[in-house]
């Protein structure tokens, strides 16, 4: 599985209009190509931030949805959108519990690591961290994305409410300060956005 993320900041009093957009031209543009296995959106309504994550069963067909997108994007985006930055991952770990994600959270950990140690990254996350989040009350998708080229990782947690979210921030920090320091990985940001839609399926 390939992701790819498309991350914007703007005006918060026009990110509806972004919304919009993306609830339906967007996902009829997604739903049309070949390979597609659903899409996330998360926004910070304070700060005025989207995120946009959307799945793929193979990287030709991630980079064959890139040319129509790249084309669609601006007008999908205005007048929202001040920066654009669009991404591509490969899925090491996605793993989705039976519980509903619309209205909850979603937290972000932006990873760098030496592109030799990927392997062991998505190994520890499998293995130590992904099983210690089980536990955390709430949980209801997880999922490690990597960029072994640039070094480069997202570890994204949803939560099926704001609450949940908020309350797993001291046994999440702790599962991120053991696993990093496991990995050899640093984390680089931190942040955390609000559920508006996730539908992504690995079959």
């Amino acid at each position: 599985m390939f992701v790819r993320t498309v991350y914007a900041t703007g005006d918060p009093a026009r990110l509806d209009s972004a919304l919009r957009a993306l609830n339906s031209q967007g996902h009829d543009l997604l739903e049309e190509r070949p390979g597609y296995r659903g899409a996330g959106v998360f926004v910070d309504r304070e700060l005025g931030k989207l995120l946009t994550v959307s799945w793929w069963e193979s990287e030709e067909a991630q980079a064959n949805s890139d040319e129509v997108m790249r084309e669609r994007r601006p007008a999908l985006l205005e007048p929202f959108a001040a920066s654009v930055a669009v991404e591509h991952y490969r899925v090491a770990v996605f793993h989705a519990l039976p519980r509903p994600v619309v209205g909850g959270g979603l937290r972000v950990a932006r990873l760098e690591f030496d592109p030799r140690d990927a392997d062991l990254l998505a190994d520890t996350f499998h293995a130590t961290a992904l099983p210690r989040l089980e536990t955390v009350p709430g949980l209801a998708r997880t999922a490690l994305l990597l960029d072994h080229d640039r070094g480069r990782g997202i570890v994204g947690t949803v939560f099926t409410d704001q609450h949940a979210l908020a309350s797993s921030r001291a046994a999440a920090s702790a599962v991120r300060q053991s696993g990093t320091a496991k990995a050899r990985a640093t984390v680089v940001a931190l942040e955390e956005f609000a559920v508006v839609h996730a539908d992504a399926h690995t079959v």
